[in-house]
């Protein structure tokens, strides 16, 4: 993880398994490889004959499941699991998913990854209705909801639920005879469908989970989707036919490993890209391009092959620094950049060097880059971050949702360039970032979602509406527009322009 990064969290990660004999240890394996998308966190549900079973608790997989008691009782062919990090809620074990609900007519296991944007309306307006809330996470409102559904058939109340939510959501749900996934209207987090040899299905966030398993890519679950597997097979339902696709481009910023591929486009691939577009967009001279590692690597290697210059390995990152060290105060991430990355004497002394972060958010690490490689000897330092800059707060399961933490929601990019003491600094263009990852073109902004850097929001805000529009300024007000419902991206619930292989 980048240190500009370490209060910029994602959300969580699922992982589900229908039909291996082994599922609760394969459900363990798919969570390892979706670690980076929750340290708070982890538990597994499994099936057991109809009767589920959960272990779950505080911390990383490894802890959580460190006897191999906690994997082995989990027995049956069925399990969904989730790693967590609390965008909603507190990081209470009450939070910890997946949850499990027994009901007189069945029990019912529960996780979720993304952040509902009305989940204080509903659950004021579900209290009022006699409901008990457990937990303070927003997951437990959609289950409150299916259960108020009408009918007593449990696709069909779930349909009624997720029409009821809004937000971005990936739901793994899993029932005495089936497991199920559910995607939001906007497909803001991915989800995918994998297949084993052995016909064992699997549901996960990012396709390297499937790879880790040795799972094949059935297909990508499309907004609006949900998917239905169990002793038949799999099949594909919608909830909603009012769909538009803006998945977070945050996943192919920053979120997701790069042996993943979201929608067909490979996350490495794209970021590569990125640091091209970033090349051509912002030249500068300069002796050496350096990334921030981990993952500003690939768009440093974009960089410097559009650009001719040498990729040099100019920062090292400990990679033994626990990220719970870093605690949210100034001085202790101060202190927290030097225990996680040194700059490299030997490579940058005496050179003008290239840095390429992924984002700026506080601005607070590109200040230590900065200085860092300047007392390396470097002789000049220009920053160049492979995303536009953050201003606005996101509200679908990134823990970002007040302007006040985003450094570039306050000054110019000439400030921030003062701030951090760089010799220079530029942003890629939210065009950039578009043409760069090449989802789909039919849709706004390519099918991406950007809210966070020009407040152009896919959807209604719902609960955090009054206090988006309290922290802008009357220019802002002006400026900020929604999403035309424009649904020409789809056909058939298919894309009408599949993005091709984008080559540097």
């Amino acid at each position: 993880m980048p240190a500009e990064l370490e209060g910029l969290h994602e959300e969580c990660g699922v992982f589900g398994v229908w039909g291996h004999p082994d599922a609760a240890r394969l459900t363990y394996f798919g969570l390892h490889a979706l670690q980076h998308r929750g340290q708070e966190g982890a538990g597994i549900v499994s099936n057991n004959a109809g009767h589920l079973i959960g272990h779950r608790g505080l911390g990383l997989l490894t802890q959580v499941f460190s006897e191999e008691a906690n994997i082995t009782r989990l027995k049956g062919n069925t399990t969904i699991g989730h790693v967590r990090y609390a965008t909603s809620g507190s990081g209470s074990i009450d939070n910890i998913q997946p949850f499990i609900f027994r009901f007189h007519d069945g029990d019912v296991a529960l996780c979720h990854n993304g952040n509902l944007t009305n989940c204080e309306s509903l659950k004021c307006e579900l209290e009022g209705q006699g409901a008990i809330f457990h937990s303070n996470s927003d997951t437990e409102v959609l289950m409150h909801l299916i259960r108020r559904a009408p009918g007593n058939d449990f696709i069909e109340q779930l349909k009624y639920a997720l029409n009821q939510v809004h937000g971005g959501f990936a739901y793994l749900l899993m029932t005495e005879n089936a497991i199920i996934g559910a995607l939001d209207p906007n497909g803001f987090r991915p989800l995918s469908l994998g297949r084993m040899t052995n016909g064992a299905y699997i549901l996960a966030s990012e396709t390297c989970a499937l790879d880790i398993v040795g799972a094949e890519l059935v297909r990508d679950i499309r907004p609006g989707e949900i998917v239905i597997i169990d002793d038949s097979g799999y099949r594909i339902e919608r909830y909603t036919d009012d769909t538009q696709l803006a998945i977070c481009s945050m996943e192919f910023i920053y979120f997701a490993r790069p042996d993943s591929n979201i929608y067909g486009i490979n996350v490495h691939s794209a970021r590569k890209r990125m640091g091209a577009r970033l090349a051509k967009e912002c030249a500068v001279d300069a002796d050496m391009v350096i990334g921030v590692p981990n993952s500003s690597l690939s768009a440093a290697s974009g960089y410097a092959e559009a650009s001719g210059l040498p990729n040099e390995m100019g920062l090292i990152k400990n990679q033994y620094v626990a990220r719970t060290f870093i605690q949210p105060t100034q001085e202790l991430r101060e202190q927290g950049v030097r225990m996680k990355l040194a700059a490299v004497r030997g490579v940058v002394s005496g050179k003008r060097v290239i840095v390429i972060d992924d984002s700026i958010v506080r601005g607070t690490t590109s200040r230590r880059i900065v200085r860092l490689l300047r007392e390396a000897g470097a002789t000049e330092v220009h920053m160049r971050i492979a995303s536009p800059p953050l201003k606005y707060p996101c509200y679908y399961g990134i823990d970002i949702q007040k302007s006040s933490e985003l450094i570039a929601a306050k000054k110019s990019v000439e400030d921030i360039r003062e701030y951090i003491g760089a010799d220079s600094l530029a942003f890629l263009t939210v065009d950039g970032l578009v043409e760069s990852i090449g989802l789909n073109a039919n849709a706004p902004y390519g099918g991406l979602c950007v809210a966070y850097f020009n407040g152009d929001y896919p959807t209604r805000l719902d609960d955090y509406e009054e206090d988006f529009l309290a922290a802008l300024t009357p220019e802002d007000r002006l400026r900020v527009t929604r999403f035309a419902e424009d649904t020409s991206g789809y056909k058939d619930n298919e894309f009408v322009n599949p993005p091709a292989a984008v080559q540097i």
